[in-house]
């Protein structure tokens, strides 16, 4: 697109948008790059698309894809990952793979949760088939649009994706240290051993500590730090004054007060005095302890009036600013800084801003990858290769030992890492919530997110020293997170995920699919996330999960979900199934309907081990295929027409079944062919027993070969060990009984067709009544089987009985109904029918 002017009324035509930053309006037309960037949401989507997208004809659209299910093992060591940080990222080679597998060149891809952009950086690298991939795996120019409420990531996101090569910023950068070594170079200079001048690398500070027996001062670096290791060396300390002996937390800080130079009167700050200096001299780097010129230089350089503008907003209370608030009364920005710092870096920012020209915004860039590090948050590790950006990622904390960087051993190394950036004039940034995005209708051919997490990162909170510099804010209260600081609960992330995901439903072209990349340690957020995803219209495909400590994907199983990354795949079904599906509602037909759909998306063969086994298609099997039929109809409000009995006996007079997995019949030679090039060793079973449900999938498992009592109960013993403690997890005779049949030999087998209908009825029979049990009793379930509930449930929702769906609900625990999707969406879709 050709460059254009953001201009006052284009700002008043999106005003209104949720999400519009906070700030000045020259201050986001002065930081626009329009119309790659914009601080705010872009008014020239519409424009990008028309130019780069292709209408939906879904007369012509012959798109399949399968799920994407291989292995991708791309770690977070790449240098053009690492040219900015962020509090999460994915690295972009792992995100290339999707993008050469569920697009083509001139596709456009979309990113509703940019963050730092590692979207638009894979587009970028899909260029580029001499150094990535082959001609086969189909390079060639995708078109990004990239969108975040956070104007911090969004602005990191178009350094990252600068439509213009970086190489001719660097001269700029280079002359921009330079100016200030000669201007300012003096305040970072000590004196070698030889009495020659010698240019200071970095400056250790300590808090000082006062004793709460005799109240005298100590430094806590002295009494804290081993001095050969530079580690902590415990969580006690010793006053060298009355030899108390207590926790390091015991001791006060001590404070002093300074003049302010913002308000011109005095202030309280925590006392701290320069313990260390490492310098460079003759090409070797040394440390001391400061002499009494060093001393004198920062003394100095605290009296000085600053010159350039800088940031002195107050901080906030928030979930992340309490420690700086309250331990070191860092009450302002400025505050976070040493002066000499500050000094530094706001004459730093100042010059790129006169001098950067169209290299301005990537420049910024630049300087914001160290204005964190450059404050009191950088901790200081005396065994680290490096002192820059040594803060603590995912909160702002300030340690009681820390290092102020120079700006020339901070900046130097990341001039070299801006050669690593791949220009993308192919991307549209834009900053505003991704709850009502300025995208046309199905205009977007797929969709990767990386949304957050729940209460695991504050993103408003920890921006706001990247943001201060920027003179803009992230509205807080369209920010997608659970945090009770800022009184936002379970119900408000679940909302707000269901409102952007219904966004990214309306913008997606049929048929296409959504990946979305989640990382959370609560099964709770996980499932509010998968309720998110069904009630905004996709279907959910594949679930796997991308574990980055050993670089491998392997199948998802709730046990074992906690602490990895899921990604999880969801289609929007075609316009032919909707009018197919409309036209047959109220009979069995929208059953099967979806089934064939369903099918049609779920991958066939997986081979996610590197043994050469095939993996089980889960979603494949005869529970999940009928819990995604009941869900689908129930989040569209339509009866289901038949119940689990009918299902399952359809299900084997309607489709191919190979190794408990269903297919259609234009599926089967493909997996047939891949059984046999496997020598029919079919399948590599990873099912944990959880709770009741899956404890008979794992029985139908095991069964498949008939087996005895005395066979099967030591392995069931092992396998259900992580039941849910809520859970009243049936005998394993009561199991067998319910829902296997015996031979004359004694051993328990898997029914067939014929007698499978007869032995559900009896066991759904035989769980209603146990639910009207739960009925019939008072106060909160504290133990109760989760099969009869879902039963029960199923029975009630046919009844229309919404308000004893509710009712049951809430008598049981919450964890109970935030970690069983099929309970969760009851309850949910029942709440608000009542």
């Amino acid at each position: 697109m050709e460059s254009r002017k953001l201009n006052q009324a284009d700002l008043d035509k999106i005003r209104n948008n949720e999400g519009f930053p906070v700030g000045e309006d020259k201050t986001i037309i002065g930081l626009s790059n329009a119309p790659y960037y914009t601080p705010c949401p872009n008014p020239f989507i519409s424009d990008f698309i028309g130019e780069n997208g292709t209408p939906y004809d879904e007369s012509n659209d012959d798109y399949h894809k399968e799920p994407f299910a291989a292995d991708v093992s791309e770690g977070k060591s790449d240098a053009l990952y690492n040219v900015h940080t962020y509090h999460t990222k994915v690295p972009p080679k792992a995100i290339l793979n999707y993008i050469l597998h569920y697009t083509k060149p001139g596709d456009v891809v979309y990113d509703a949760f940019a963050g730092s952009g590692m979207t638009g950086v894979a587009c970028a690298l899909a260029k580029d088939s001499n150094t990535l991939f082959s001609t086969e795996r189909g390079y060639g120019k995708r078109y990004c649009i990239l969108n975040d409420i956070s104007v911090a990531a969004s602005f990191i996101a178009q350094g990252y994706n600068y439509p213009l090569k970086a190489d001719m910023a660097i001269p700029i950068a280079e002359a921009a240290l330079k100016w200030l070594e000669n201007e300012f170079g003096w305040a970072y200079e000590t004196k070698h051993t030889n009495g020659e001048k010698a240019k200071i690398n970095y400056t250790v500070w300590s808090d000082v500590l006062v004793c709460p027996q005799c109240g005298h001062e100590s430094v806590y670096y002295n009494l804290g730090m081993d001095q050969e290791t530079g580690h902590k060396k415990g969580n006690s300390i010793t006053c060298p004054h009355c030899k108390l002996t207590a926790k390091t937390k015991d001791f006060t800080r001590a404070v002093e007060s300074v003049f302010d130079d913002v308000t011109g009167k005095p202030i309280q700050v925590v006392k701290e005095v320069p313990v260390l200096i490492n310098y460079s001299f003759g090409g070797k780097k040394y440390d001391k302890e400061p002499d009494e010129e060093d001393l004198d230089i920062i003394k100095r350089v605290k009296e000085m009036a600053i010159s350039a503008p800088y940031p002195t907003d107050e901080v906030w209370d928030g979930f992340n600013t309490s420690q700086p608030k309250n331990s070191h009364l860092v009450s302002r920005i400025d505050l976070f800084y040493w002066k000499r710092s500050l000094i530094s870096y706001a004459n730093l920012w100042n010059y790129v801003i006169e001098h950067g020209g169209d290299y301005k915004n990537l420049l910024l860039f630049w300087l914001q990858t160290v204005s964190v590090g450059f404050t009191k948050t950088n901790r200081y590790f005396s065994s680290s290769y490096s002192q820059v950006n040594r803060y603590l990622k995912g909160t702002l904390y300030i340690a009681a030992v820390r290092s102020e960087v120079s700006p020339w051993y901070a900046l130097s190394g990341k001039i070299k890492s801006l050669s690593k950036l791949v220009p993308n004039p192919d991307c549209l940034i834009s900053c505003m919530s991704s709850e009502k995005s300025l995208l046309p209708d199905n205009s977007v051919d797929y969709i990767f997110i990386d949304p957050p997490f729940g209460s695991n990162i504050m993103y408003s909170d920890l921006n706001i020293i990247w943001e201060s510099w920027l003179r803009l804010y992230t509205q807080k209260q369209n920010e997608a997170i659970i945090n009770d600081a800022d009184e936002k609960d379970d119900t408000f992330y679940k909302e707000l995920m269901t409102k952007v995901l219904k966004d990214c439903y309306r913008v997606i072209k049929p048929n296409r699919w959504i990946t979305i990349e989640f990382h959370n340690s609560q099964n709770k957020v996980w499932n509010i996330l998968q309720t998110a995803v069904s009630q905004a219209g996709f279907v959910l495909a594949d679930v796997r999960i991308l574990d980055k400590q050993v670089q491998t994907m392997k199948q998802y199983s709730t046990r074992n979900s906690v602490d990895k990354d899921l990604v999880i795949s969801a289609y929007k079904p075609k316009e032919k199934f909707y009018r197919d599906f409309e036209d047959s509602i109220g009979t069995e037909e929208t059953v099967w309907l979806f089934t064939r759909e369903h099918l049609s998306q779920l991958p066939i063969v997986v081979d996610a081990d590197k043994d050469g086994k095939l993996d089980v298609v889960t979603e494949r099997q005869a529970h999940l295929l009928f819990d995604r039929m009941v869900a689908y109809h129930i989040i569209h409000g339509i009866p289901v027409p038949i119940d689990a009995t009918d299902y399952y006996k359809g299900l084997d007079e309607k489709f191919l079944k190979r190794d408990g997995m269903y297919f259609l019949p234009d599926q089967i030679n493909e997996y047939d062919t891949a059984r046999i090039m496997h020598d029919i060793e079919p399948i590599q079973f990873s099912l944990f027993v959880t709770n009741e449900k899956s404890a008979i999938s794992w029985l139908y498992q095991q069964l498949d070969t008939p087996q005895t009592y005395a066979e099967i109960q030591p392995k069931f013993m092992q396998e259900v060990k992580s039941v849910d403690k809520f859970e009243e997890m049936p005998e394993l005779s009561v199991l067998l009984e319910e829902n296997f049949l015996q031979d004359d030999k004694g051993k328990w087998y898997v029914p067939d067709v014929h007698k499978e209908g007869d032995v559900a009825k009896l066991r759904e029979k035989k769980l209603w009544k146990e639910f009207e049990g739960y009925l019939a009793s008072k106060g909160k379930l504290k133990l109760f089987r989760s099969e009869a509930i879902r039963v029960g449930f199923a029975r009630l929702w046919k009844d229309k009985n919404y308000q004893a769906i509710v009712d049951m609900a809430e008598r049981l625990p919450e964890q109970t109904v935030q970690e069983d999707p099929n309970i969760l969406m009851y309850y949910d879709i029942s709440l608000s029918r009542v």
